[in-house]
This record gives C-alpha cells, sequence and structure tokens, in this order.
C-alpha cells in the first residue's frame, strides 16, 4: 500500500568528492548474504512495551539469495540467560566479526563478540559490561581499536578497547563521558512507555538526558555526533583516536526547530558524498538537515596534529540546520507514530525511515542541483506488511530490503528500485518473535573471491560486487578499493548498454 505524499524545499551545500557521481546496484545479484536478526527475550526489561512474543532465543542467522529475495534460516543462538534483549548489532568493517548489545534499564548492559561463519555459525570470542543500562548503539571507531557503546537509559558513553587483528575486546571500559555529569536519574525505570507520543508520556521521557546513539565524522574520525532524545539536542564531542576518550564537548546543537513540540533525536547518518547529515527525531516524526562543516572538522584534526588545546573550538559548531521535513502524510497524527530508523542508500540518492504507528517506510529523494544539494522530497510512504517497523537494513546490492516488525513477529522482504526509490514487497516473509535488528553480514572471504572471479571478462555474465553492509559511520571495508570501483563502473555502463538496447527496441517494434 502507498500513501500521498508532500515535501518541502530549501537550499543546501556540497563538497568536493572525487566519488563517481551515480552508484548502480547491479552488484550483489548472484551472492549469498548473511542476516543477523536479534530478538527482545524479556519485555520486562525494557523501557518500552512490546505487543509481541518474547523470544525463546535471541538471535537468527539468515542466508539471503538476492536472486529472489527469500531468506533460510542457517542457525538459532543465544540464551536469554546469557543474551537477553540484544537490541543493536555491529558488523566489523574489516573482519568477520559481529557485535551486539544488551538492553535492560536495570543493570548494565552486555556487549558480546561472534565470528561468524559462511555456514551462519556463530562462535562467541568475548563478553564485556557496557557500562550503562539500555544499552543501545554501538559504534567502531575509525582506527578500529575501540568499540564505543551508547546507554540510552542512563546516557553514558564508554569506549572499549578490541583488537583490530581479531577484533576481540583486549580490556575492560576506558573512557566513560556521562552528560548527567555524575548526577542520578530522575525518572523511575517503567515509569512510562518510551514508545508512547503523547504529552504526558514525553514529558516523562524528557526529564532525563537519554543518548541514542553516537556517528564518528566520517572525514577524519574526531568528531563524535550524539542525539540526545531526553533534551532534543545533537551534542559534538571531541573524540581522541589515540587515548580513545572524550576529551571536551564541543557545542550542543538543536535537533530541530523547536517549534512547541519535542523533537526526541534517535539516529545521526551523513550522506556519502556531500557535507550533508541527516537526523530523525522519533517525536516529532521530522528529519532535520544539517550542513556540515568540514572545514572545521579538519581544522580540528591539524590542531591534535599539532598538538594545540582543543579549549578554541568550545562553543563552535559544525551543524547548520537547512531543512526540517515531515515523515508522514499531513493529515496523519504524530501523537500516534514515532519514528525507527534512517538510512542513507549507499547510491547517495535516497534517504529512507521507518515510522513505527504509521508502519511505514517514507522514502526521500536527496536533491543534488547547487542550491538544494542534500536537501530531501518526499517519494512516498509504503506499508511495511506488519507493525512497528523498528528497523531495517538492505543487502550488500541496496537492491533489497530487510524490514523487521517487533510487534508482529514478521520480518519482510522488499525490492528497492534504484531509479524511483519505491519499494515492492516480494511476497517473502519470515516469523522471528519480537524482531528488533537487521543486520547485513558478507563475509569477507566471499567478497574477496567475488573480486578475484570478477577478473575473467566473459561475455554476458553479470557483474558481481560484493559492498559492505550500510554502515551507520561510513566506514569503508577490506573490499573497498580502487579495483572494485573499476568493477563497479563497468556494470553500470553494461546496464545502460542494456537500456540503450531496450530502448532502440522499442523504437523498432512501434516503427
Amino acid at each position: 500500500m502507498r500513501y500521498a505524499h508532500e515535501s518541502t524545499m530549501a537550499g543546501g551545500d556540497s563538497r568536493d568528492d572525487t566519488h563517481s557521481e551515480e552508484w548502480e546496484g547491479e552488484m550483489g545479484r548472484n551472492s549469498d548474504q548473511l542476516f543477523v536478526v536479534s530478538s527482545y527475550t524479556n519485555f520486562d526489561k525494557l523501557a518500552h512495551n512490546p505487543r509481541g512474543t518474547e523470544a525463546s532465543h535471541s538471535i537468527r542467522v539468515f542466508r539471503f539469495h538476492p536472486k529472489d529475495g527469500s531468506l533460510v534460516l542457517l542457525s538459532i543462538d543465544g540464551d536469554p540467560k546469557d543474551v537477553m534483549n540484544p537490541a543493536f548489532s555491529r558488523y566489523h568493517p574489516s573482519l568477520n566479526v559481529v557485535y551486539t548489545c544488551t538492553e535492560d534499564i536495570q543493570e548494565n548492559g552486555k556487549i558480546v563478540a561472534y565470528s561468524i561463519a559462511s555456514n551462519g555459525a556463530l562462535t562467541e570470542i568475548g563478553q564485556v559490561d557496557a557500562g550503562g543500562t539500555s544499552t543501545c548503539y554501538l559504534t567502531i571507531d575509525k582506527r578500529e581499536e575501540n568499540i564505543i557503546a551508547t546507554n540510552y537509559w542512563d546516557s553514558t558513553l564508554t569506549v572499549i578497547p578490541i583488537s583490530p587483528d581479531t577484533g576481540e575486546f583486549v580490556g575492560p571500559i576506558k573512557n566513560i563521558y556521562d552528560p548527567k555529569g555524575g548526577k542520578k536519574m530522575t525518572a523511575v525505570a517503567k515509569s512510562v512507555n518510551h514508545t508512547l507520543n503523547d504529552e504526558t508520556s514525553i514529558k516523562m521521557r524528557q526529564v532525563d538526558p537519554h543518548s541514542h546513539s553516537l556517528v564518528l565524522d566520517p572525514y577524519v574520525g574526531m568528531v563524535a555526533y550524539v542525539p540526545d532524545l531526553g533534551k532534543d539536542v545533537i551534542r559534538e564531542l571531541f573524540y581522541n583516536p589515540t587515548t580513545g576518550s572524550f576529551d571536551l564537548e564541543i557545542n550542543v546543537q538543536p535537533s530541530g526547530l523547536r517549534n512547541g513540540r519535542a523533537d526526541g533525536p534517535r539516529y545521526f547518518e551523513f550522506h556519502p558524498k556531500y557535507n550533508i547529515a541527516y537526523v530523525i527525531n522519533e517525536c516529532s516524526c521530522m528529519v532535520s538537515v544539517f550542513a556540515v562543516d568540514r572545514g572545521l572538522i579538519h581544522e580540528i584534526a591539524i590542531a591534535v596534529n599539532n598538538k594545540e588545546s582543543m579549549d578554541q573550538f568550545k562553543g563552535r559548531t559544525t551543524l547548520r540546520l537547512i531543512q526540517s521535513i515531515s515523515t508522514l502524510p499531513s493529515a496523519f497524527p504524530k501523537a500516534l507514530n514515532v519514528c525507527g530508523r534512517i538510512c542513507v542508500h549507499k547510491s547517495g540518492r535516497f534517504v529512507l525511515v521507518s515510522n513505527r504507528g504509521h508502519e511505514s517506510i517514507a522514502i526521500f529523494r536527496v536533491k543534488k542541483q547547487d542550491h538544494t544539494v542534500g536537501k530531501l522530497q518526499a517519494v512516498g510512504y509504503f506499508h511495511t506488511r506488519g507493525e512497528t517497523p523498528r528497523h531495517f537494513d538492505f543487502d550488500a546490492s541496496g537492491q533489497f530490503l530487510i524490514v523487521a516488525n517487533q510487534d508482529t513477529s514478521t520480518i519482510s522482504v522488499f525490492s528497492f528500485n534504484l531509479s524511483s526509490g519505491e519499494i515492492k514487497h516480494t511476497g517473502n516473509e519470515y516469523g522471528v518473535p519480537s524482531p528488533n535488528f537487521v543486520c547485513c553480514c558478507p563475509t569477507r572471504e566471499d567478497c574477496m573471491l567475488l573480486l578475484e572471479g570478477n577478473d575473467s571478462e566473459q561475455s554476458g555474465t553479470e557483474v558481481h560486487i560484493d559492498l559492505d553492509t550500510d554502515s551507520d559511520e561510513g566506514s569503508t571495508t577490506a573490499c573497498d578499493t580502487g579495483k572494485q570501483m573499476l568493477y563497479v563502473e563497468l556494470a553500470v555502463a553494461r546496464k545502460e548498454i542494456e537500456d540503450l538496447k531496450q530502448k532502440v527496441a522499442d523504437m523498432a517494434s512501434v516503427a
């Protein structure tokens, strides 16, 4: 089901980038990929109240077949006694390792690391204390030497060292940032359902700060952006990659227009080409579009290199709000919806958001004209075939979308039109109890074999490059090489040739 849509327009900035102007997802059609899907196992430990079924096992691994968009269940793992309520997973940028974190408002969360095999088998290689409650987000820094945990309930950020060679934890927490300054939480756990969006619930949700995610800038990896749902702000922190510590709160930026309604910023995403970032505001159901001051970020990096004081950057901001656009049709009441994930498609052409309540994926086209670069225009709203689409992820090719419908205990597969940005249900739907996160995990061995296999230039052979998962941080992988990009360009050229041949054939049939 598709809904009517609306859009707003405004100007924007762009950045000088040497990446190709277009990206086509012709790669990935012929390879199988793994998806790790996590589930809630204990609703009483959550800040919100799911309506589905508690899972008896918390992690499932599926094999995805891009030829028809189908999934096959390979393994079921995660004893709830050991891995309860895993709610976010992060695939390592260059290793076959996946991390997941547990959500608990009463006790500190855990971060669990698994090695993942091509047959879907998970082998635990370590666990650490996340250092805070309701752990909801994981970030791997640019050097791949630390994993940073975001703890929603008590709002703390913790830095934990990992081995860049194996991905294993190599020590306990070495740095903690607490926006409360060590003060205790005011609100009582379970005092309010943190998915309700009425005035009373919002008031209670915003008594305390609630950090919801952390994204490092993709340029130098030294500025951390932290949406604080409880205080309606984006915190800009200086992250010292050498020490793995948060050394300064640079600035605190409003996450939206501040028009009298709470915004509740949840996630932050960079555009892969433009100096643009997007924030999904959970409560106001608005996407905030920010121009990013890349020059200031590089000033910070130069100052670090010169061992200058960071105090000179206090109060300065790298963000400028240039647009705010609704994720819902204009007549739909926002009090009946909260937003979930935001994602920028790898091509940079589209931005997608999940609406929990409206039960839809809102899709926006990214403008690329000089005066509107990075701004959004609504494509449409598409039903997710279930309730409470908490999370979604693309397959490695960017041509399929897998959606986790938390409260109907299903995951649904949609094809994604790279030209129009529209999605269409493939008919593939699978039962998973209370699914809350979907993580694409293409194994590195498969990736390198695909590159080697593409050396053969057989006529009629479809070019396939297996790209990494949709990274919230824009980090590169071992497969992100110049050789790979040549194959990308080759795939685009072949597709254009096929399109031209079809047009010629259509004209001939008409004549």
